[in-house]
């Protein structure tokens, strides 16, 4: 495979990008000229035979880029085959990653591993990744670690083109992005998994068990957190001074959708999750992980109405709060009874409940979450960690439920094993779309400062018109998500 040098910037999408008009208009012809031929020529849905490997395409080479990488290259049935990135290398020294990413080092990584078996190995690399998406032919598959403001282009984008798609979390950066991204994974039919891997541990799925089985009787109330805080604590608010763009940075095709702003380190790397723009704050970055467990569990999926509070001040128009606390309203759904559901973040906690002993912890490493039942209480670790009955006595004398839901071979593995024709991965983006909602409502209600009611079939918070522009998002010109 030839390695291809870093394409020239692309403001507007190449003549092989996927617009929805242009998917439809294929899909006609297709279906009007159809003739026995092998799946992959009709550009639709590619299922890779079982004997055959999967050609993955990495999009987004920052530290959660490489992170899955290394992930995959542990898959012998998966094949990183193309990678894509604006930028070469990030520094990622200040930041929990450590050590350096980038364009650039991920091949280096991937080539290096590879050549032990294969000498000389190469995997094309471009700054664009609608480029090379229109030049490597043999993409089956994606996995896109951007910024958040660019996971719902990337991802409808690969999936119109016939690419199954993982997709790091939260899926969208608002809320209309999770319902077109939902409706063209199920339009295409191309295997999808969200990002958030507690999701195929064995702990979330006996979390789910104890609650079906009803350890704790009806739950009414839950509460999740995390510590997480801004990454720019110093930073005052308002748009930083501009900086000079970095050696190897195409700073124009990393903004995307966004209204073109100078350069400044403020941004990028990791530190774009503090910006309405780029970033959905640490609820954002933690809801997906964190909530899972009450998604799955309860069915929490479509809340009455949203409130939410920074802690301290105002909001500011550039940038999320260093912490808040979010307020959401479920109704009833089938026997469940309405459920009230608390989230935190910055450091903030809920009430330790007085049944609670001395040595009992909520969630772990200031990640977490609570259920709140009329028999008892169930705390998990982050992440769809290890769940606890409280006190903790009744949990050491607690006998764990039969397994009744499918165990995960791995978060990847189900998502390669579902590129492959078998089933679906459980985080798919059906799923995850409806997790990623919920934590982006918490978001309009911060920005609104609007206890908002929702109506979830019209997708309009019924009170708050003004909230519209922050489910809706605003794109630049030849960027829209459509």
């Amino acid at each position: 495979m030839n390695t291809h040098q870093a394409d020239k910037p692309a403001k507007t999408p190449p003549s092989g990008s996927m617009t929805r008009r242009k998917f439809i208009k294929a899909a006609t012809t297709i279906t009007a000229g159809f003739t026995i031929v092998p799946r992959h020529v009709l550009g639709g849905p590619r299922f890779v035979p079982p004997s055959e490997k999967v050609n993955i395409a990495i999009i987004g080479c920052g530290g959660q880029g490489l992170n899955n990488t290394r992930a995959l290259l542990q898959l012998p049935d998966a094949q990183v085959i193309a990678l894509a990135d604006p930028a070469e290398f990030h520094n990622l020294e200040s930041f929990y990653y450590k050590g350096t990413a980038g364009r650039l080092k991920v091949k280096d990584v991937v080539e290096k591993h590879y050549s032990q078996k294969t000498p000389n190995y190469k995997v094309a690399d471009y700054e664009d990744f609608r480029v090379m998406l229109e030049k490597e032919k043999s993409i089956d598959a994606i996995l896109c670690a951007t910024p958040d403001h660019l996971h719902a282009y990337v991802c409808v984008t690969a999936m119109r083109q016939g690419k199954h798609a993982y997709c790091e979390k939260p899926l969208t950066h608002n809320v209309r992005e999770a319902r077109l991204v939902s409706k063209v994974a199920r339009e295409t039919g191309v295997a999808t998994q969200l990002g958030n891997h507690g999701h195929s541990g064995d702990f979330i799925r006996t979390t789910c068990e104890m609650i079906w089985e009803g350890a704790i009787g009806d739950i009414r109330e839950v509460h999740a957190w995390t510590a997480a805080s801004r990454w720019n604590p110093k930073h005052p608010g308002g748009r930083p001074a501009p900086e000079p763009v970095p050696k190897g940075m195409n700073w124009d095709l990393w903004l995307g959708p966004r209204e073109p702003r100078p350069f400044s380190s403020v941004y990028s790397p990791v530190s774009w999750r503090d910006w309405w723009d780029f970033g959905t704050a640490p609820i954002g970055d933690f809801f997906c992980h964190n909530f899972d467990p009450a998604c799955w569990a309860l069915d929490l999926k479509e809340p009455l109405s949203v409130e939410a509070f920074p802690a301290g001040g105002g909001v500011d128009p550039e940038m999320a709060p260093a912490s808040g606390i979010y307020y959401y309203n479920f109704p009833a759904r089938g026997k469940m009874p309405a459920v009230k559901f608390t989230w935190y973040e910055g450091g903030l906690m809920p009430p330790r409940p007085d049944i609670l002993e001395p040595d009992d912890q909520l969630g772990s490493g200031g990640n977490g979450i609570l259920f709140i039942g009329e028999k008892g209480m169930i705390t998990c670790a982050g992440w769809g960690g290890r769940p606890t009955l409280l006190p903790g006595a009744r949990d050491a004398e607690y006998k764990r439920p039969a397994k009744t839901l499918v165990r995960s071979k791995g978060h990847h593995r189900d998502w390669v094993d579902a590129c492959k024709g078998g089933p679906a991965a459980s985080s798919n983006f059906e799923y995850g779309a409806a997790l990623t909602e919920v934590g982006l409502l918490g978001l309009a209600a911060m920005r609104t400062r609007k206890k908002i009611y929702w109506d979830a079939k019209a997708m309009k918070a019924t009170n708050a018109p003004e909230a519209d522009k922050y489910l809706q998002g605003t794109y630049r010109k030849g960027w829209e998500v459509v």
